[in-house]
């Protein structure tokens, strides 16, 4: 098993959500608009007649690996799910994103847990998405109090089917006092911007991914008006950045910012390498990769989340560049906090 080219690792997002909140509906809905982009899915649904499966089998095809009679968390342990991720991360496969859709009664921690402590070094973590019915979300909290341990845990929360609730507002409220620093989004039939979750392809989108549920509904172009509306900021500096300044300003990024992914150049604290980043929620992690021959030496970062304050997040980042007598002797010392989230990995030439 090896990482692609350039240490390129599939994210693997975990979908939960209590039943019948839309997590089915949400996963169509990425299918549909992601882009060009490949996803593949583990579907778990929790009893023997695999409903779920059958909902997305006509979008996803042969990119899907289902699981039937118990909850993954239960089901399987890591070593069995690394086979499962193997399946989908292998390069004949041209999976771009995994999501692992958990039944309505599974233990986000546990899945969480796993993917984490999975084996396969072609895949990364790539956060937990929880889904909240806006319309039964008092009488689920009532009678599972456990829910609000979920969000807790959650990267990024989707409160969905707001259109069906007479206060949005009070909803959302809620859900955000019971959040620890997760990005909170509202949807109506699972309408979540692909983007906020992963890197989509650039092209048309694909014919073959559309649900059964697009295929039935009116000509009413839904896509025009995503619910999912999000915060971006783009950072670019052509002189490099302090290591020690950088991670003190991950380590406190702000509650909604759910995604920061692109490139950092460390100058003199590394000369031979870049360091693509990618962060979602609390997790976080750096790839060193060197530098191509004639490359323009430039940090180039996205950061997306909800309710972010950009101007404060850009002067923040602005902060973390080197001064002109910075690092005159840049010691290896420097780099360690970037280095505690860098995991070595094997490459394959051939890959």
């Amino acid at each position: 098993m090896v990482v692609r080219s350039g240490g390129r690792q599939i994210p693997v997002v975990v979908l939960a959500g209590f039943l019948g909140s839309g997590k089915t509906t949400l996963l169509n809905h990425l299918l549909h608009r992601s882009g060009g982009s490949r996803i593949g899915a583990v579907v778990n649904d929790f009893g023997a007649v695999e409903i779920d499966a059958m909902a997305v089998a006509g979008a996803l095809g042969d990119s899907t690996v289902s699981l039937g009679n118990g909850c993954l968390c239960c089901a399987v342990d890591g070593s069995e799910l690394d086979e499962y991720l193997e399946r989908l991360a292998r390069p004949s496969a041209g999976i771009d994103v995994i999501v692992i859709e958990a039944s309505g009664l599974a233990e986000p921690e546990e899945l969480v847990r796993m993917v984490l402590a999975s084996e396969h070094p072609g895949t990364v973590y790539g956060g937990l998405v929880e889904v909240v019915d806006a319309v039964e979300f008092d009488d689920t909290r009532a009678r599972h109090p456990e829910i609000d341990r979920h969000l807790a845990l959650a990267d990024l929360v989707v409160v969905n089917k707001v259109d069906r609730v007479a206060d949005e507002a009070r909803v959302l409220r809620l859900v955000r006092s019971l959040v620890d620093r997760a990005a909170v989004v509202s949807a109506t039939h699972g309408r979540v911007d692909p983007e906020f979750l992963f890197d989509c392809r650039p092209g048309e989108e694909r014919l073959g991914q559309l649900s059964f549920d697009d295929l039935h509904r009116d000509g009413h172009d839904h896509g025009a008006h995503l619910h999912a509306a999000y915060d971006t900021l783009s950072f670019v500096s052509e002189r490099p950045l302090d290591p020690r300044r950088l991670i003190r300003f991950l380590d406190s990024r702000p509650a909604g910012l759910y995604r920061i992914k692109g490139y950092v150049d460390f100058g003199p604290y590394d000369t031979r390498n870049r360091y693509a980043v990618h962060a979602v929620g609390r997790f976080l992690r750096f790839y060193p990769e060197p530098w191509t021959a004639g490359a323009e030496r430039l940090t180039q970062l996205v950061l997306i989340g909800t309710d972010i304050d950009t101007a404060a997040l850009r002067t923040e980042l602005g902060a973390c560049v080197s001064g002109d007598g910075d690092a005159p002797h840049a010691d290896e010392q420097g780099m360690w906090g970037v280095l505690r989230y860098v995991q070595e990995t094997e490459e394959d030439p051939a890959a």
